[in-house]
């Protein structure tokens, strides 16, 4: 017992020096357990039983010692012995803990708020999040004179009237505790000129109004009466009383259809709001749209007094969708409106309305996914004669703007005034000239009458007749069809329709002409080696198993094709490469600078160069005319069978066998007659003065009892127009006339070369002046003036005074003439369908 009782004091004695180095976290509730196993005793003093092994306390100890040396890098400092402690809180009303809590919680998210509001922000594309309001924080300095705390856009209350929210106030309910909620607002941008929403739009419209939002200002509901509040102290009114004053058309509207801008109405319930069309109201004196009412003409009376239960759609159209179907009317816009209850009358007139909607739509569609191109061009200006008397240009046979153009009208589509060209337009019509007479390769014709949209003015027409030459006398012919299968092709009006007019091309062919077949996409290939007409099903054949896919590399098709045609070509035939494509070449040689190199080359091969267009959407006419242009050839655009029937079937000979090439126009007016003149068109085939006897400078060609018909607008010497241009003085420049050159009017020039040829051979003509009314003139003459009227109308002109269809029309029905194959009277019906869509 004695050694019991001295290890006992020595633990006692090392356990209370002050000299002991701290010992690990918990050893004290280590050795109370040791103790309680030694003493057992309540006093904390207990005695370690005989029995009990020293060695586990010895091992207890080690094992806590190696721990606190493994876990001692984390422990930063050592806890002393907390002392427990029992308090008594008070007892709180649980609603007042609520309200505690809740303000609690919102002043730690407006805290959070305002942290988050000092980072950068960040844009969402066509999202918009409202910036949150700070909420008030809640302190013995707030006003109690108001027992409604107001701030910002959000009124608070509390009960008993001294402004501060305090644990007394126990009768506060939960739900007079407003926490303000902020709904984000998708904004969304519109391109289209018509849009529309449907009922359900506006019943959901009515609705969201219903339940708290009224003209966009949000409402507070406070305890549980019905008053509301609204943004900048507004006054207080009834929801219920609210709506049913303003249960009206122009209130259901607010924000839901795209380009409707409904005006305040200054404060006073139920009053109906002024309407404008965003984008419209500052162009216009008038600001106020049109009504259409189940397809009848309205007003903003009727239109007002309308009960938004019984509304199908709200459409609303502006620019050019609204003015093409009621004209001026509809300067300022229209607002469509269908109910859904319609009289048989009223059903018919809004599906009548609906039909030429929808019609403006496609036009619309198309238009969005349209990349054609057109090389833009300015019209040629009235010129001075005294210091400008010279004119030159060359001849153009192509045909392509036309029946272009007539795609245009007939899709509903806009026309670009840049694929105007009023020179083809006048030329895609057969004239009544006589044929050459002494061997010439043409005969010209000139007549000058009236202008029709300039009164005073006059107009010079100067025609070209090509000598026709039968079909048994017609050289030999090796024609090389090259053709684009590129993936742009895959379409019905491309590569479908390009198959069947190249078999009515077959069709004209003889025994003795041959054909070959290249084609390109990502790379050129030779499908058929030349290969006799006779055998017309081998080449059918091998146009039936064309079809497309693939990038275009024109370049290398262009090379592929000469190549072909000058390894076959035929001294003194007719030597020809037909190429047909939309004109997208988008490999090697694509640009347009590129393939005018490219065909000039090659028009030195003595090779002659016909481009066919087909398709809409991505058409290139820009590279097709300066294909045509610069390769000694011509261009039509084929927009269905029947053009290529014609082009390609009866006016074969004239577009496929050239009789005369770079065929040149000069004109010099007299200013005795003549004080200003302009020439209508050929903007891209004017020449320089000197470049008429330059026989390197290239020109058009002409074909085979083909007609050029060219138009100068002329302002006689006694006439003082609007249009005439600036004089300027000139000092060392003739501004007289002493020669006598008795009643000429102009002396006209023409320099030609045959097919084969390269010296020029010139032909002279002179022009009378003569005073003929207008009613004496030939058919030819007021059919192509009302074809150029047209023109100068789809362009735009600002060189023309009467722009009216009618007139357009009257004229050309005058000008009809034999028109045995109707082209004439399908010329008025397509005046008439624009006329119709410019209303």
């Amino acid at each position: 017992m004695e050694n019991n009782h001295d290890i006992d004091k020595k633990f006692n004695e090392a356990s209370h020096s002050l000299e002991e180095p701290a010992t690990f976290p918990g050893f004290d509730k280590v050795w109370a357990k040791v103790e309680e196993k030694l003493d057992k005793k309540e006093d904390k003093k207990r005695i370690i039983p005989i029995w009990f092994p020293y060695g586990i306390a010895a091992s207890l100890i080690i094992g806590l010692g190696a721990f606190y040396f493994i876990s001692i890098n984390n422990v930063s400092e050592i806890n002393k012995p907390a002392i427990a402690q029992n308090t008594v809180s008070l007892k709180l009303n649980s609603d007042v803990q609520a309200v505690d809590s809740t303000v609690k919680s919102n002043i730690e998210k407006e805290i959070y708020s305002q942290k988050e509001s000092h980072k950068p922000e960040v844009l969402v594309y066509e999202s918009f999040v409202p910036e949150p309001k700070i909420s008030p924080i809640y302190n013995n300095e707030m006003p109690s004179q108001n027992s409604n705390i107001t701030h910002g856009n959000v009124v608070y209350m509390e009960p008993d009237g001294d402004g501060i929210l305090d644990y007394d106030d126990k009768e506060i309910n939960i739900e007079e505790v407003v926490v303000t909620g902020y709904r984000a607002e998708k904004k969304q941008s519109y391109t289209s000129n018509a849009t529309s929403i449907t009922s359900t739009e506006i019943l959901n419209n009515q609705k969201s109004s219903s339940q708290g939002y009224v003209n966009s200002l949000p409402i507070i509901a406070m305890g549980n009466n019905n008053s509301i509040q609204y943004q900048n102290s507004a006054p207080n009114y009834n929801i219920k009383n609210e709506f049913k004053q303003n249960n009206n058309i122009s209130q259901t509207l607010i924000g839901t259809v795209s380009g409707l801008q409904i005006m305040p109405n200054l404060g006073i319930p139920g009053s109906s709001k002024p309407i404008l069309i965003r984008g419209m109201s500052t162009l216009n004196a008038s600001s106020n749209p049109l009504y259409v009412i189940n397809g009848k003409i309205s007003d903003s009376k009727a239109f007002s007094t309308l009960n938004p239960n019984t509304i199908e759609s709200v459409s609303v159209l502006k620019d050019a969708s609204a003015t093409a179907i009621y004209g001026n009317r509809a300067s300022n816009g229209v607002i469509v409106i269908k109910t859904k209850k319609l009289s048989r009358k009223e059903r018919k007139a809004f599906e009548k309305l609906q039909k030429v909607q929808d019609s403006i739509n496609i036009s619309k569609q198309i238009q969005q996914r349209n990349s054609e191109e057109y090389d833009a061009f300015v019209e040629n200006p009235f010129a001075l004669t005294k210091n400008q008397s010279v004119s030159t240009f060359s001849i153009d046979v192509d045909k392509a703007a036309y029946s272009n153009i007539r795609r245009m009208i007939n899709n509903g589509e806009y026309v670009n005034k840049n694929a105007v060209r009023i020179e083809e337009m006048i030329n895609y019509f057969k004239y009544d000239y006589p044929q050459p007479k002494n061997n010439q390769p043409f005969s010209i014709n000139t007549e000058y009458n009236d202008s029709p949209w300039n009164k005073q003015h006059k107009l010079l027409k100067i025609g070209l007749q090509g000598k026709e030459i039968p079909t048994d006398k017609l050289p030999n012919s090796n024609f090389v069809f090259l053709i684009d299968v590129s993936g742009s092709m895959n379409e019905p009006n491309k590569l479908p329709l390009l198959k069947s007019s190249f078999k009515v091309l077959l069709d004209q062919l003889r025994p003795t002409d041959k054909v070959g077949i290249v084609v390109y996409a990502g790379s050129a290939g030779m499908v058929l080696p030349p290969t006799s007409a006779k055998e017309k099903n081998k080449i059918i054949e091998a146009l039936d198993k064309l079809q497309a896919g693939g990038s275009t590399a024109g370049g290398q098709g262009i090379e592929l094709a000469y190549k072909l045609a000058q390894e076959n070509f035929i001294k003194n035939g007719n030597n020809r490469v037909i190429i047909a494509t939309d004109g997208d070449f988008n490999v090697g040689a694509s640009s347009t600078g590129d393939l005018q190199t490219l065909v000039e080359e090659k028009r030195k091969s003595g090779v002659f160069l016909t481009c066919l267009g087909f398709g809409m959407g991505n058409f290139k006419d820009n590279r097709m005319e300066t294909l045509a242009n610069k390769g000694n050839g011509n261009y039509a655009y084929i927009d269905n069978l029947q053009e290529a029937n014609k082009f390609l079937g009866k006016e074969f000979a004239g577009n496929m066998y050239a009789i005369a090439k770079d065929v040149k126009i000069q004109i010099e007016f007299n200013p005795k007659y003549v004080k200003s003149y302009r020439l209508i068109g050929y903007e891209n085939r004017k020449l320089k003065n000197e470049d008429f006897t330059n026989d390197k400078i290239d020109a058009g060609e002409l074909g085979s009892g083909h007609t050029v018909t060219a138009l100068y607008e002329v302002i006689p010497a006694d006439v003082n127009s609007e249009f005439l241009p600036k004089e300027n003085d000139l000092k060392y420049t003739k501004n007289t006339n002493d020669e006598n050159f008795n009643n000429e009017l102009a002396t006209v020039k023409f320099r030609y070369k045959k097919p084969d040829g390269d010296q020029s051979s010139e032909i002279v003509q002179v022009v009378k002046n003569t005073n003929q009314s207008f009613s004496s003139s030939s058919d030819d003459f007021k059919f192509a003036s009302s074809v150029a009227w047209f023109g100068l109308v789809l362009r735009n002109s600002a060189l023309i005074k009467n722009k009216d269809l009618k007139d357009i029309e009257s004229l050309a029905k005058k000008g009809r003439g034999k028109d045995e194959d109707g082209y004439r009277a399908e010329f008025v019906r397509l005046v008439e369908t624009y006329e119709s869509t410019q209303k």
